[in-house]
């Protein structure tokens, strides 16, 4: 081998498995660099990101005023922890509140602890506010939810993968079926605190509520004293075409945690967001993170939120995702049986393969030999969610390239 050339793809696949732990099955590409929507392998193959890192990279890869934001940052501070003020905490919590309508936010790193953050603030406030006995409140929860890995998170899961060999899990969680109010209301109990739900379903494969269900689901919880909890860390932040799906719904949660997109493709950041007669259950000491709100994340999050308004990239998805979706509807039309179903909202769409005539991460692989980045989830469902900076020509590419492979697929099998 010549002595100039640096290790390839198999190396760091090699590296990795000998000395990673095997919780990940990572499509066989070596990531080297990327930019915006387009990454690049370490031999220097150039991929179209489609995934976005499960909308992490909501911003595209490295957008250069978040970027810019970090490095004025870095000359200055990153952590102090919250045992002292800084002057990039409250801006950046003041323009969240301000984007998404509530009173307080109470950040954090990543999605799953803000989701415990939530459960943390609803069973308190079940106790303090509703008057349930300490330690009974309980929280409803949608089969086939995802909301994280944590040992309390992966407890009221359905998946028995998440599940496996984790417990014992903790009480207090009762599960109903998503979209279906007859199911929540089965599920109730005078001890009921909070129903915590995702507004579309993303792990389980792009699933949206039927129509009015929301809407059903708010009244149910107005009426009961029980706080709507929305799990938008996924969904949130322009996904869906607007700022946040719940919009889509006609309502407004009683609580909305957010993650992913917030951190701006840069660092984990994540936040629980309420009104004051909610998060106020929080006093000092009673909830906290060492990086939680640190000054590099949250001028690094507050950068981020003024670059999804400036570039107008919640209205970018909204315009663009129909676009996505006919296209991708196209190569369903012209797959046969092998796409059930090809669902979604804004720049999130969901292609549903049938098992019996195809294999969703065999076409996932194929799909990234080609130069298109996604990912399959459940085992059937190919997710395409690139960052909301995409282009229309960028998206022709990358379906044209799935309808390629698709029917290549079916060659090869007929």
């Amino acid at each position: 081998m010549d002595s100039q050339v640096g290790p390839g793809s198999q190396d760091f696949v090699a590296l990795e498995a000998r000395f990673g732990a095997r919780n990940y099955h990572p499509v066989p590409v070596v990531v080297d660099r990327a930019l915006d929507c387009l990454v690049w392998d370490v031999e220097g193959r150039e991929y179209i990101d489609m995934m976005g890192a499960y909308s992490a990279v909501s911003h595209g890869h490295l957008h250069p005023r978040v970027v810019a934001a970090a490095q004025r940052q870095l000359h200055k501070v990153a952590v102090t922890s919250r045992a002292y003020h800084g002057n990039t905490l409250g801006p950046f919590l003041a323009k969240l509140c301000t984007l998404a309508g509530f009173e307080r936010a109470l950040p954090m790193n990543t999605g799953a602890e803000a989701v415990e953050t939530a459960i943390k603030c609803a069973r308190r406030w079940g106790h303090r506010v509703k008057g349930i006995p300490d330690g009974q409140a309980e929280i409803l929860v949608a089969r086939n939810n995802f909301h994280g890995r944590t040992t309390t998170i992966v407890g009221f899961s359905s998946e028995p993968e998440y599940r496996a060999g984790f417990g014992p899990f903790a009480p207090g969680f009762r599960h109903f079926d998503f979209g279906d109010m007859a199911s929540v209301r089965a599920a109730a109990t005078p001890n009921t605190c909070a129903v915590l739900v995702e507004p579309i379903q993303g792990e389980a494969g792009v699933v949206l509520p039927p129509p009015g269900f929301f809407a059903e689901l708010r009244d149910w919880c107005t009426a009961h004293r029980v706080l709507l909890v929305d799990d938008e860390v996924q969904a949130g932040l322009g996904r869906t075409g607007k700022w946040f799906a719940f919009e889509h719904e006609g309502i407004r949660p009683d609580a909305l945690i957010l993650g992913k997109a917030l951190g701006a493709g840069l660092l984990p950041v994540s936040a629980f967001l309420a009104d004051a007669p909610v998060m106020d259950v929080f006093d000092p000491g009673s909830h906290g993170s060492t990086f939680g709100g640190n000054a590099l994340a949250a001028a690094v999050a507050l950068e981020g939120l003024r670059v999804l308004e400036d570039e107008r990239l919640v209205e970018r998805a909204a315009q663009l995702g129909p676009h996505l979706m006919q296209r991708l509807q196209e190569v369903q039309q012209a797959a046969g049986p092998l796409i059930r179903d090809v669902r979604g909202r804004g720049l999130w769409v969901g292609v549903d393969i049938d098992p019996a005539h195809g294999n969703a991460r065999r076409l996932v692989e194929q799909l990234a030999r080609n130069g298109v980045l996604s990912k399959e989830t459940h085992e059937t469902v190919i997710r395409f969610a690139p960052p909301l900076t995409i282009s229309a020509a960028l998206i022709d590419r990358a379906t044209a390239i799935f309808r390629d492979t698709v029917a290549a697929w079916r060659a090869g099998r007929d």
